[in-house]
């Protein structure tokens, strides 16, 4: 049987592709990924009781987290597709994280030189990442199941992007718990919690999103 023949048998039958697929898993992944790290984040660490009173500073907080997020849904959705371009989504994420380094270093130039080192640090450095990496990894179980749905080509990419989600999904949850308002010690260790299931990410990809 000739190589085209047996391409033919197989696809008989098969039916056209399901609609919107992509967007279908990556929802189910935000859905079940923002129910598993804000439920853990309260049940592990409970509710802020000053959450309201944050203010600007907590909007700040959560609107630098949610455009990561939504950046790495649409990196993740850019290498869920074969040779679909990375360069606009990949800018996006990029794009945010430089904006909230400006906001940083202007944070910190206009700060008395006394009050840098507790701007950086806070009261909950050595913590922070460690608990948005955390809270991150049901998410990230729930991303690269998604992913694995789908049909990545670049796995490590992959697995970044869904890293990079569930980071920022855990970083949501974590906001929920977390006092800090400052925005040098949301740049640097949010960013760095979230980078943690990112970084993991990208080195299961290979292994989990392989065909």
């Amino acid at each position: 049987m000739k190589t085209e023949q047996w391409l033919d048998l197989l696809a008989r039958g098969a039916g056209p592709a399901p609609r919107r697929i992509v967007e279908t898993r990556l929802g189910a992944a935000l859905g079940l990924g923002t129910l598993a790290s804000a439920g853990a984040a309260l049940a592990t660490l409970g509710l802020n009781p000053d959450l309201a009173g944050l203010g600007a500073a907590l909007a700040v907080k959560l609107t630098y987290v949610a455009g990561l997020l939504l950046g790495a849904v649409w990196l993740a959705d850019r290498a869920a597709r074969p040779a679909a371009p990375l360069r606009g989504a990949s800018a996006s994420v990029l794009a945010v994280a430089l904006a909230m380094a400006a906001l940083a270093i202007v944070t910190l130039w206009r700060a008395p030189g006394a009050a840098r080192t507790d701007l950086l640090l806070g009261s909950s450095w050595s913590s922070c990442p460690w608990r948005v990496a955390a809270l991150s990894l049901p998410a990230l179980a729930v991303a690269l199941w998604a992913m694995r749905g789908l049909a990545p080509t670049r796995p490590r990419v992959a697995g970044f992007a869904a890293g990079l989600i569930a980071g920022g999904l855990g970083a949501l949850g974590y906001a929920l718990f977390c006092t800090e308002v400052s925005p040098v010690f949301v740049f640097v260790w949010y960013t760095l919690g979230i980078l943690g299931p990112a970084t993991l990410g990208a080195v299961l990809g290979p292994r989990v999103l392989r065909w």
